[in-house]
């Protein structure tokens, strides 16, 4: 045993940047799930102000008025928990409503082309741009994070990091990332 001790020193010695991967690629990933988050509270602040702007012309669409507002409220009730990244259930379930608000919006969007004077309005093509703007913002959120993520889970998934993630870091555990939703996996038909 005394003779393999200098090789697992120096072993230690060689890796040793990677000692700390762990907590530094943990640290990146809550970030980048931070602004995931904070993108979609971005998202979230910008519907009451593009659904008081759509009802001043749509106002006999009520249905899908009262559908985001209730998907927003919904959205934003979600508490996601500090450990959110820790509890798959949680994350699914922040995730879904996420999704559904997503949907929602696409639909309230698509009433706009209904309304010509509606297109012309300073205010909602205001709201609208923010809107993409922040959808895109969101894209590229969940990207950086899915990115992280991997790094993260690799570090926990590949020898020897794996060896040093159990021995130093025994209650890091692999954190979720986005998935698609078997719905949304289908390819769209299109007909002519």
């Amino acid at each position: 045993m005394k003779k393999f001790l200098p090789l697992i020193v120096a072993l230690f010695f060689i890796n040793g940047c990677m000692i700390n991967n762990v907590p530094r690629y943990e640290e990146e990933v809550k970030a980048k799930w931070a602004q995931v988050m904070n993108e979609y509270k971005r998202r979230a602040d910008l519907v009451p102000n593009l659904v008081k702007t759509l009802k001043a012309y749509a106002a006999h669409e009520e249905k899908i008025f009262t559908e985001v507002t209730k998907l927003r409220a919904q959205a934003t009730q979600i508490k996601a928990p500090d450990e959110i990244l820790k509890d798959k259930q949680a994350f699914e379930e922040y995730l879904a409503a996420q999704q559904k608000l997503s949907s929602a919006l696409s639909r309230l969007l698509a009433i706009s082309e209904n309304y010509p004077d509606l297109k012309a309005n300073k205010n909602f093509l205001m709201l609208q741009s923010q809107l993409e703007g922040t959808e895109n913002r969101i894209a590229v959120a969940r990207r950086d994070y899915i990115e992280a993520v991997k790094r993260y889970n690799l570090e926990l998934k590949t020898i020897p990091n794996k060896w040093v993630a159990k021995l130093l870091y025994p209650e890091a555990k692999e954190m979720p990332t986005f998935t698609i939703p078997q719905d949304q996996r289908k390819v769209p038909e299109v007909k002519f």
